[in-house]
């Protein structure tokens, strides 16, 4: 994540030097106990001694998430005078892996202080006066404040793609047969999204055969979602809210300043909570743009031209991250079942069922027909040559055979054709079932008790 380090070391470098009129000009008064934690990113660490006392004379373990968020926030003089208190408090020792400490707490039994939140807003407002509204004692939260860590990043400091200028797919030049895209047709408009360029952005939004979406892609957890952005006659104008809720990217929306968990697809903090608003996915594909291509030759596909300057090769965004196991942020659920970045094809239908299902993309890579059940849904999985994975009802009809491009025979002999939002077969029809790639640990640390298929 080279763009992303660059920005966060630039942040800190800044912080002391900011932060007390960034404060005082957002207006957001700081007392009690999250003013002085607040003051120990503030001063200057020579003077770190008299607060330190106070908080560790007045000690409760609901302190020690407040410290090691500011120890990730701070240079080497300044997390020695923290570690110090932390370490004599927890008698644990882990430096300043503050992944480590998080794993750690997480483990515990869970103690909060009352203005936890205000402490938050106050710490990472210092960064982006943003952040001022994410986090209060008044805005409810669906999950553990503590388990939302800072990306490194401000708010949009990852900037979305919105309606994003898009090129005829002869004209692509860039493109590489062998380059992944995430394609999507909806009503006649087939459209291309290469994963090259998408992972600097990690968000677009784009009107696709006449409807609004949000195409989110969490690369730490390996997976692009497609939301329609209206739910219930409102369109939720989302971000990338610059925070991580167990190592997968919070949305924003813009009206509110609620915060999104991307895999559910629904508020978690803030006004928009307990709104029962669940925004509805749809279907896409991750495959290769020369199969792509030659499925959807008028398909548009996204442009260099974003805006923006970025090295968009293939394989470029993220190349270290992507070639090993290894997270960049702690979670406080893991199943050694796969690997964590071992591939799996998602499924959670919740206007059916609340259940959830993850299957090995290994496993259906020799499969070009699978069938199973998630919840009252029958499905089949279609794996085609180059590896892409598409969902359809399947509703007790047994197919045969599938020629892995546009061709099913079921068990009566009877031929269907695959197109991206059906299978038909003269007036029967199948519909297309949303469904995405994702690592495995992303998958599982937002749904634990999802049922896996390897």
């Amino acid at each position: 994540m080279p763009f992303k380090f660059l920005l966060i070391s630039f942040l800190l470098v800044l912080l002391p030097v900011t932060s007390q009129s960034t404060l005082a000009d957002n207006h957001m008064p700081v007392s009690g106990t999250a003013s002085k934690f607040v003051e120990l990113i503030i001063m200057p660490p020579e003077l770190m001694g008299d607060p330190l006392r106070e908080i560790s004379e007045n000690w409760t373990d609901g302190y020690t998430p407040m410290l090691i968020e500011i120890l990730s926030l701070s240079g080497t003089e300044r997390a020695y005078h923290l570690l110090e208190l932390l370490e004599d408090k927890t008698g644990q020792n882990f430096g300043r892996d503050t992944n480590q400490w998080f794993s750690w707490w997480w483990q515990q039994e869970q103690v909060q202080v009352a203005d936890y939140a205000t402490f938050k807003s106050s710490l990472f407002g210092l960064i982006d006066e943003k952040f001022l509204l994410y986090f209060s004692t008044s805005r409810e939260s669906r999950i553990r404040l503590d388990e939302v860590r800072w990306g490194g990043v401000i708010q949009d400091g990852i900037p979305p793609l919105r309606q994003p200028r898009m090129l005829a797919a002869d004209e692509a030049s860039y493109l590489e047969d062998d380059n992944i895209v995430f394609g999507i047709e909806i009503n006649g408009d087939a459209r291309a999204y290469p994963k090259r360029i998408l992972a600097w952005h990690e968000m677009f939004v784009d009107d696709i055969g006449g409807i609004n979406f949000a195409g989110v892609y969490c690369t730490l957890c390996g997976a692009v979602i497609l939301y329609k952005t209206n739910h219930n006659g409102t369109r939720h104008d989302l971000g990338t809210s610059g925070f991580l809720y167990r190592s997968n990217k919070l949305m924003y929306d813009r009206a509110t300043q609620s915060l999104w968990n991307t895999t559910w697809g629904e508020p978690v903090i803030g006004p928009l909570v307990d709104q029962d608003i669940r925004l509805e996915r749809s279907y896409l594909v991750t495959t290769t743009w020369g199969e792509w291509k030659r499925r959807h030759p008028d398909s548009k596909v996204l442009s260099l031209d974003t805006g923006y300057s970025r090295n968009y090769d293939e394989g470029v965004a993220y190349r270290q991250y992507f070639a090993t196991d290894e997270l960049m942020f702690s979670i406080s659920t893991s199943d050694d079942r796969l690997n964590n970045k071992d591939e799996i094809l998602a499924l959670t239908f919740p206007q059916f069922s609340e259940e959830t299902m993850a299957i090995s993309a290994r496993f259906l890579q020799n499969k070009p027909i699978y069938v199973n059940r998630l919840g009252s849904v029958e499905f089949i999985v279609l794996t085609d040559t180059s590896g892409a994975n598409r969902v359809y009802e399947a509703k007790n009809h047994s197919f045969t055979s599938y020629d892995q491009d546009v061709t099913l025979i079921d068990s009566k002999g009877m031929k269907w054709s695959l197109s991206e939002n059906e299978l038909k077969s003269g007036d029967l029809v199948l519909a297309r079932l949303p469904a995405h790639r994702a690592f495995w640990f992303g998958w599982h640390s937002a749904f634990p008790d999802t049922t896996l298929v390897r």
